[in-house]
């Protein structure tokens, strides 16, 4: 019986979306110029870094918690230079008021555990209680932003063509 469930399970996970963006909302919560400002400010970061910072807004992760997800999205997409290791990913469960900030092996320094649960309660979750959505999403990026710019990693290289999405908006 638990394996009949466990296969049910199984098919009920939430899919992976496509990362065609570096703010990807499927809860329409940002409108368009709130995207725009947020990936102009992550595609910048990168070109000046190297590191990816990819934000993922869903509904839900049911019947997931969101740390399942979260490393699902991670393991699927890959944020960061495979040689580096320096991407981070923002999900922001909506419906279900969950966040969670995943870390690639080479910033797990620059924002260990502890800040990225301290970027979520200072900075996320007081805005998303009065509906500020795209500041908690902006502070948190700052924030994150300035960690990572403490951070010696190596020089980015002039091809950015290894980030999956790019400039699109959706």
């Amino acid at each position: 019986m638990l394996l009949t469930m466990g296969g049910a399970f199984a098919q009920g996970l939430l899919p992976v979306p496509a990362l065609t963006a570096r703010v990807i909302d499927q809860t329409g919560t940002l409108d368009a110029a709130q995207r725009n400002g947020l990936d102009t400010k992550l595609a910048a970061f990168e070109q000046r870094k190297g590191s990816q910072i990819v934000v993922l807004m869903v509904p839900t992760t049911a019947p997931e918690d969101i740390a399942s997800y979260t490393q699902r999205v991670g393991d699927a997409w890959k944020i960061g230079r495979k040689d580096v290791g320096d991407g981070l990913l923002v999900v922001v469960a909506k419906d279900d008021r969950k966040m969670r900030i995943a870390t690639a092996k080479a910033l797990e320094g620059a924002v260990p555990d502890l800040a990225a649960v301290r970027i979520i309660d200072e900075e996320m979750k007081p805005r998303f209680r009065g509906n500020d959505f795209a500041g908690g999403l902006n502070a948190a990026v700052d924030r994150l932003i300035g960690l990572v710019d403490g951070e010696p990693l190596p020089e980015p290289t002039r091809d950015t063509g290894s980030h999956g999405g790019g400039g699109g908006g959706g």
